[in-house]
Formats: structure tokens, sequence, C-alpha cells
């Protein structure tokens, strides 16, 4: 399956490891937030890719999270505690 082209400006494309990793939805996103705010990303950036990905089912979600993230490897930041909602950064 090709990616698709990413409907959110965002300045570059962090790495994220999924594969190995808890496949909870909710710690998919919580771990791409947190990817995303280590890269520099604004919040309405992390919000409106958040919000693509869970407009649609799982499969949405994941194709989503590849097409903003390099999954191929291990991630850029190697953190627990990687929670969506942390407003704690």
């Amino acid at each position: 399956m090709e990616p698709n082209k990413p409907k959110v400006q965002t300045p570059n494309k962090p790495s994220l490891k999924l594969v190995g990793e808890d496949g909870n939805a909710c710690f998919i996103m919580g771990r791409a937030a947190r990817a995303a705010r280590q890269a520099g990303w604004s919040k309405e950036q992390i919000d409106a890719v958040m919000k693509e990905a869970m407009s649609g089912d799982y499969n949405n979600l994941l194709c989503t999270i590849m097409d903003y993230f390099n999954c191929d490897g291990e991630d850029d930041e190697n953190n627990e505690n990687d929670g969506y909602y942390d407003d704690d950064e």
C-alpha cells in the first residue's frame, strides 16, 4: 500500500518506531504526538494530524501516521510515558 500525500504541512517527518511496540491506537497517537513535539511541530499541526488519524478506522490511523512519520526504525528519542494528552511539555 502506497502512503497518501499528507494534507497537513509539517516542518519534518520525525522517526517513530511502531514495529514491536504496543499496537493500541491511543498508545500510537501518544508516541506520534510526543515525537512531533520533540521535532518542533506546532500544537495546531499536531492536533490536525491527530484529527486526520482519528477520522476513520484503525487502518486509517496507521496509514495517516505512516504518512507523517518515518516508521521504519527507532524513535528519534526513546521516551516512556508518551500520552497524547500530556500537557507537561
